[in-house]
């Protein structure tokens, strides 16, 4: 498993062209540095939790409008099956409109702007795309 903070130009487009146009979902597993570290160098107290909840307001304030919504954070607090310590820190489940909806994201410049907290604040990340299934 490889934890990155950015998707590749083919995950990308690897996403777009699995798109339904139905709803999807992303779950989101989230580590968290010690330290918020930001590119420009600033001098900061902010863990890297506090980093990404600056992160998470604005994406808020950007996306909610569009019609994203968070169905689910939380903080993990251990395994019930599988092994492995000290994987993740957090999970969220976000959902979309579509997947145009996020893809739009990725573009918007305000997004960006706020990224600048998420890299600050995030040790590593795992982002599953999920679509509805009959199983459940």
């Amino acid at each position: 498993m490889m934890n990155v903070l950015q998707p590749t130009g083919d995950q990308v487009r690897a996403l777009r062209d699995r798109a339904t146009g139905q709803p999807i979902a992303m779950l989101n597993l989230l580590k968290f540095k010690d330290r918020a570290q930001y590119e420009d160098g600033r001098i900061t107290d902010l863990s890297g939790r506090d980093a990404y909840k600056l992160y998470a307001q604005a994406f808020r304030e950007i996306m909610e409008p569009r019609g994203v919504s968070i169905i689910y954070g939380g903080d993990v607090r251990g395994l019930l099956i599988g092994a492995g310590d000290d994987l993740w820190d957090e999970v969220a489940l976000i959902q979309y409109p579509s997947t145009q909806v996020m893809l739009d994201m990725l573009r918007d410049e305000t997004y960006q702007a706020a990224q600048q907290h998420r890299a600050a604040g995030l040790e590593g990340q795992l982002l599953i795309e999920c679509g509805s299934s009959a199983a459940f």
